[in-house]
This record gives structure tokens, sequence and C-alpha cells, in this order.
């Protein structure tokens, strides 16, 4: 929901670094890796109680995410790089909550496991459309730079990106806010299955299969 605005404003400073990394060859794929292998080391960070460090490690790999997209719009965009930077990204998402639970399974557990499969819903039916769209040759205008095409939500990159900071900063509260970041998840792929459905039939002229 926020993205379309955030991304405005960390425009510039992204662009500056990806020249930066560009100048001495560093390819988008090796930052979507390196931020990758980074953000991982937060799963045993968070396991052990180290949230700060955590959370730095976290920011390092959000901050990879957006450097790996403005270096490859330099270069040249590729379906592979697209490929590989929104897989990982669904892996450390889910990774960090997995972070959560082991910190303390007795409390944690449960929640983390709800917010992970409303991660499910919310990824499947961002892939899913983005698929159909493509087959479709939907253009995105919303976010145009996007390596896919998708229907935003009220948990989007932004969202979890505050969320997985807030829980860093307050990891006592993590069950509370869990669940209620799962709410979020869970209307988020409700009004993606409900909009994406609408907007393939009327591209295809019916409504109903």
């Amino acid at each position: 929901m926020l993205d379309r605005w955030t991304t405005g404003w960390l425009k510039g400073g992204l662009e500056c670094g990806a020249k930066w990394l560009n100048k001495r060859g560093v390819s988008a794929d090796q930052v979507t890796l390196a931020g990758f292998l980074v953000g991982m080391l937060a799963i045993p960070a968070l396991a052990m109680g180290w949230y700060l460090t955590a959370l730095a490690l976290i920011l390092i790999n959000r901050i990879a995410d957006g450097l790996d997209g403005a270096l490859a719009r330099i270069k040249v965009t590729t379906d592979a790089g697209g490929f590989l930077d929104i897989v990982l990204d669904f892996i450390f998402y889910s990774g960090v909550v997995v972070g959560f639970g082991l910190a303390d399974p007795a409390v944690n557990g449960l929640p983390a496991a709800v917010l992970i499969f409303s991660f499910v819903g919310t990824g499947a039916s961002f892939l899913a459309y983005a698929i159909m769209a493509e087959r479709r040759g939907l253009v995105n205008i919303t976010y145009p730079h996007k390596g896919f095409y998708y229907l935003g939500g009220l948990a989007e990159g932004t969202e979890t990106i505050l969320f997985f900071v807030a829980i860093c900063l307050f990891p006592a509260a993590f069950p509370v806010m869990a669940w209620c970041f799962a709410v979020l998840c869970f209307l988020t792929t409700a009004t993606r299955v409900w909009g994406g459905y609408k907007t393939l039939s009327e591209s295809e002229g019916y409504g109903e299969e």
C-alpha cells in the first residue's frame, strides 16, 4: 500500500549507489545473492535473541534488494535476475519469521506458523497473477520499476519492512504483532484473488469460465 510512495523517496539514493557499484563491475545478481546471504544470517541471530544485530542484517538485505533493481536498470533487466530476486525475497521473509519462532517456540511458535501461512497466500497470489498478466500482455502502470506485474494490497514490501523493524525493536510483542500482520496478509490475499480474477476475466471478455 505504501510502496508507490516509498519507491519515489528512495529512488535517488538507490540510483547513486547503483552507479557506484556499476563502475566497479558489480552485477545485479551478485548484489541479490550477497543481500540474501546477509539476510539469512538474521535467522540464527533472532534464534539467539540478538534482535538489534538481526535488525541490522535485515536492513542490509532490504537495501541490497533496492540496489539490485536499480543496478539492473542501469545495465539490462533480465527474466533470470527478476526470478532470482523475487524467489530469494520470499525465502528471506519467511526466514525472519522462522527466526522468531526459534527464539521462543512456546510463545512464538503458533503466531509464526500462522504468519508464514499468510505469506503463502500473498506470495501465491502475487506470482500467479504475474504469470497470467504476462500472458495477456498487461502493462504495469503503478509500479513500472518492478520486474513483475502484480496487484497491490494492504501488506506489501514497505509494510513488511516496517513490521520487521517493529518486531526486532519490541520482540516481546511478536505474538500480537504477528497475528495483526497475518490478518493484513489474509486481507491482501483476498483482495488480490478477487481483483486478479476480475481483471483477467475482463481481459478475456467474460466473467466466468
